[in-house]
């Protein structure tokens, strides 16, 4: 007897922590049903029927798959709503009596998890459904990465989802919404979002509503003022088969500006910028980037970086010796030919020099805004603060060459 009063006591201590999680949520009308025919009758079937059904406890336990699941409940009685409840799964919904509701009462429960689609199920209440298992489907697309590239004067924000994307962009005074339906998202990638900044953007929100996924962009006083236009353009990424969808944010009117300012930064550029101490910060900064989203970073994008990329590793050509640029496998081009240009520009993250003459190249044309200009070139995946952590990692690493290359001059003058 005792080792079995012991089992049972166990059996209900393993019970409690489900039975915690459990709610209980009171979906009775505050009046029952009119008098009716049921009233009459109700007593003479309760030979076939058992007096617990009309007169007992009325309950529905409610679960989802997956389980957490948001869940409305609504109380409909002659075609209009009598009571609303809103809960998480799984639930025990307590109804009314049978003997107290209306013979056409039904209870709709509706089921919504960030990542599926609605689902709702409508049971009436007098009959003996006393449980409802809601299986939720996922929604047919999916944010999987979001990358910010500010350069130039511009800003360009990418969504990448694992089916095309079915948007609208809604304009705001703060900014902008992009709405992409029927897509899921993810707390990291929102954390992600939530960390984007530039000279031009000021902040980017995500929130997940019903099946769609909103991303509101409030811009800055200096984007506003610009009256800069919203471009959109859709592609295929076949290395990781998703669909990009990139939103850019653009000045009106033509880009001759925007071309002379990049020819002059690249023109100030000297070889002191691509060798020496400049190739320790370059090789501290690829090694700390995954090489993977570096070459999706540098990889031809169809947008106004394109053209950049090719000047740049052009005028690396011009400061290298002899005008060849090496990679790291051994290869060697002239980007002064077009055919070997395009073949640098192909393995552009292994060609010896490029990434430092982005650093410099930044830094004539950004100023102050030098750091998000690299980023969003080389590392537009990349969270703000994982990126300050990669370079301050490389610039400790040009900081170290530079302080031995003089401790090694200072030893040959003695």
């Amino acid at each position: 007897m005792r080792r079995r009063c012991g089992l049972a006591i166990a059996l209900v201590l393993l019970a409690m922590p489900e039975l915690a999680r459990a709610q209980t949520v009171e979906l009775v009308p505050d009046e029952r049903a009119e008098w009716g025919l049921r009233d009459l009758f109700a007593p003479l079937s309760v030979p076939f029927v058992g007096p617990s059904y009309w007169y007992g406890p009325r309950t529905v336990e409610v679960e989802t798959t997956p389980p957490g699941a948001s869940l409305d409940l609504f109380y409909v009685r002659a075609n209009f709503q009598r009571r609303y409840e809103q809960a998480t799964a799984p639930v025990t919904v307590v109804l009314p009596r049978r003997i107290e509701a209306g013979p056409r009462d039904s209870v709709t429960i509706r089921a919504f998890l960030p990542g599926y689609r609605f689902k709702d199920v409508t049971l009436r209440v007098d009959d003996r459904t006393s449980k409802v298992v809601l299986d939720l489907d996922p929604l047919p697309n999916h944010l999987r990465a979001v990358a910010h590239t500010y350069f130039a004067g511009r800003s360009t924000l990418a969504f990448l989802t694992t089916q095309p994307a079915v948007v609208r962009v809604q304009r705001r005074p703060e900014g902008f919404t992009v709405v992409l339906n029927q897509t899921g998202g993810s707390p990291e990638l929102s954390a992600l979002l939530d960390a984007i900044h530039s000279p031009l953007v000021a902040r980017v929100a995500a929130q997940q509503v019903g099946e769609d996924l909103l991303v509101r962009v409030d811009l800055t006083d200096e984007a506003r003022s610009r009256k800069l236009e919203l471009r959109s353009r859709a592609e295929r990424e076949p290395a990781r088969d998703l669909s990009r969808l990139a939103i850019e944010l653009a000045p009106p009117g033509g880009t001759a500006e925007t071309v002379e300012r990049v020819r002059g930064a690249l023109g100030r550029l000297g070889p002191s910028d691509v060798s020496g101490c400049a190739l320790a910060f370059e090789d501290a900064l690829r090694q700390a980037l995954d090489p993977a989203a570096l070459a999706r970073a540098l990889a031809p994008r169809g947008d106004f970086v394109d053209p950049v990329m090719r000047a740049a590793m052009r005028r690396l050509g011009e400061l290298s010796p002899d005008g060849v640029v090496p990679m790291a496998d051994g290869a060697r081009y002239r980007p002064a030919d077009a055919l070997e240009l395009e073949a640098a520009l192909s393995e552009a993250p292994q060609a010896r020099g490029f990434l430092a003459l982005l650093r410099g190249f930044a830094r004539e044309l950004g100023g102050s805004a030098a750091d998000q200009e690299l980023h969003g070139l080389v590392a537009p995946e990349l969270a703000d603060g994982a990126f300050a952590d990669v370079l301050a990692r490389a610039q400790a690493a040009e900081r170290a060459c530079r302080a031995g290359g003089r401790a090694a001059a200072a030893a040959a003058a003695r």
